[in-house]
């Protein structure tokens, strides 16, 4: 599969280098290359990953937002406040569906959201897999990311409609919360068990 993901941060990076060594053509983009030469990139990609900040993927260039029409595209974004302890939206809302919302026409995934930064090397902690919840509106875009996403080690379960982000968001938090608020550390995650 072609995938570009725009974001070389702490997320982007780690999916990239995951997606890539299980033989997906991979492309990632900084925050440095030109929006026209983004656009050109993301048109080319049957999949695109947004791992960069919140408010820059509400705030796409419009050749970018309209070069992600059709496309299914991973929200790996959470909508932080600016000291990261707490969500700026939720309730009515998430911050999948505003990207969504900022996106017409891309089929927007919510997914890597819920796994705290220095996961996304590794799908795992200790011997438990790492529960990854995959949200999303369009059927055919959400089963591809689950079948990433399962590629890559996670246990990816389909968490239904993109609304349901609404709830995943603030599960992230609270995962932020406890690593860094109540110093657990980043080497905590969500694990779904099973009876």
């Amino acid at each position: 599969m072609k995938i570009a993901v725009m974001g070389t941060g702490n997320v982007g990076l780690p999916l990239a280098n995951g997606l890539e060594a299980l033989g997906h053509d991979v492309t990632t983009v900084d925050s440095s290359v030109h929006a026209e030469r983004v656009a050109a990139l993301v048109a080319d990609a049957d999949t695109v990953v947004l791992a960069v900040p919140y408010d820059a993927a509400l705030g796409l260039d419009e050749r970018v937002a309209a070069a992600l029409s059709g496309k299914t595209v991973i929200d790996a974004t959470n909508p932080l406040a600016s000291d990261y302890m707490s969500l700026r939206v939720g309730h009515t809302t998430s911050g999948g569906e505003q990207v969504a919302a900022a996106l017409p026409g891309a089929k927007v995934v919510k997914a890597f959201s819920s796994v705290l930064a220095p996961n996304h090397a590794h799908a795992t902690l200790g011997e438990q897999q790492l529960f990854l919840p995959v949200a999303g509106d369009d059927e055919v875009a959400k089963k591809s990311v689950i079948e990433l996403a399962t590629e890559l080690g996670f246990d990816a379960v389909d968490a239904g409609p993109l609304s349901n982000a609404r709830y995943i968001e603030p599960a992230t938090e609270l995962l932020i919360q406890l690593a860094y608020g109540k110093g657990l550390g980043t080497g905590i995650g969500l694990v779904l068990a099973r009876a």
